[in-house]
C-alpha cells in the first residue's frame, strides 16, 4: 500500500472518532499535508509531514508508516511521529485546565455565552 486517502489515515491512527468527523474536518480547513490543506480524497504517503487543528491546538506529525486497519493506541508510533510544538502542548494544558465560573443556579449559557466561550477556545489556522 502506497497511497491511502487523509481521511481513513487520520480515523486509522485514532485523530478523529469517524470517517465522517475526519472528512468533515478536512473540508473545513483545519487538516493540512505538507503545509497545504488537503481535501478528504487526498493521498498521502510514508514522509508526509500532517497537520491538524483541534481548538486551540495545531498538532503535527509525520507519517511513518500506512495501516492497514484502524490501529491500537499502543501501536501509534510504529506509524507516526509527534512533532507537535510543546508551546501547542502547554497551550492544551492551559485550555483543559481552565474552568469557566458560572454561579450556581444561573441556568444554561445564552446564545452570546455560548458564542463567546467558543470563541475562546477555538483558535485561527
Amino acid at each position: 500500500m502506497l497511497e491511502v486517502r487523509i481521511d481513513k489515515f487520520l480515523w486509522e491512527i485514532r485523530q478523529f472518532k469517524t470517517r465522517t468527523l475526519a472528512a468533515d474536518s478536512c473540508k473545513n480547513g483545519k487538516v493540512r499535508v505538507n503545509k497545504q490543506a488537503a481535501k478528504p480524497s487526498r493521498n498521502i504517503s510514508i514522509g508526509d509531514v500532517v497537520e491538524i487543528r483541534k481548538g486551540a491546538v495545531l498538532y503535527e506529525f509525520l507519517v511513518l508508516q500506512l495501516p492497514n486497519g484502524r490501529v491500537s493506541a499502543k501501536l501509534l508510533p510504529q506509524y507516526i511521529e509527534d512533532r507537535t510544538d510543546l508551546a501547542q502542548l502547554e497551550m492544551l494544558q492551559i485550555a483543559r485546565s481552565t474552568t469557566i465560573y458560572r454561579p450556581k443556579g444561573v441556568g444554561r449559557p445564552t446564545k452570546k455565552e455560548r458564542r463567546d466561550l467558543e470563541n475562546y477556545f477555538e483558535g485561527e489556522f
